[in-house]
């Protein structure tokens, strides 16, 4: 069974209960969307689209959202959580993840229920596409590590010519450096993600 065989169109509700999430979490603190705009960052438009589940938001929106709101990013994707304390240890099964589906990535993120993580693990997907379809490069705070699985990954970074990663190639670098992956072939890759809020040394 291909890669591209395994992905299912994320279902609307899954849109929504994402929106739901954050709508709760803005109203809780009495904020408007234009007071939630200017605590994060993003166009009230954008979080107006996100909210009623219309769109999907990238990695970097997401950050600023939970930034602005003063939450754990994980509180969109689970209602109910702990914060990890030392001596933590979580399991999580082969499936057990809570998934969102952009233009070009399907993220799966792992462990949603665990607040206040060091890192932020994720299992995803990239799209084949036959041209790129990206509005700009994503970029936040701290740094990330990146593993194929399956398939090949084209990575594009500001500054640097693009690289081609194949099945068992990993990259390491400073988040903050605009960046993109994209599906290198036909089919859709599977990757795996670890992002840290760490900011990096390096000048």
């Amino acid at each position: 069974m291909t890669v591209s065989a395994r992905i299912a169109p994320l279902p609307d509700t899954q849109r929504a209960e994402f929106g739901r999430r954050l709508h709760a979490l803005r109203r809780a603190r009495g904020w408007t969307l234009a007071e939630l705009s200017e605590r994060s960052g993003l166009a009230v438009s954008t979080i107006s689209k996100a909210e009623r589940g219309l769109m999907s938001l990238t990695y970097d929106r997401m950050l600023q959202l939970a930034r602005g709101i003063g939450v754990d990013m994980a509180e969109f994707f689970a209602a109910d959580g702990t914060a990890f304390a030392p001596g933590s240890f979580a399991v999580a099964s082969k499936g057990n993840f809570e998934r969102l589906e952009t233009r070009n990535y399907v993220y799966e993120m792992l462990f949603p229920q665990i607040r206040n993580k060091a890192m932020v693990p994720m299992m995803g997907t990239l799209k084949a596409h036959d041209l790129m379809d990206f509005d700009d490069f994503v970029r936040h705070p701290g740094q990330e590590f990146l593993m194929v699985l399956e398939g090949a990954v084209t990575v594009y970074a500001e500054g640097k010519a693009p690289v081609t990663l194949r099945q068992g190639d990993s990259l390491y670098f400073d988040s903050a450096r605009g960046h993109l992956y994209a599906s290198a072939g036909a089919q859709d890759a599977r990757i795996l993600v670890v992002c840290t809020e760490m900011e990096s040394t390096v000048p």
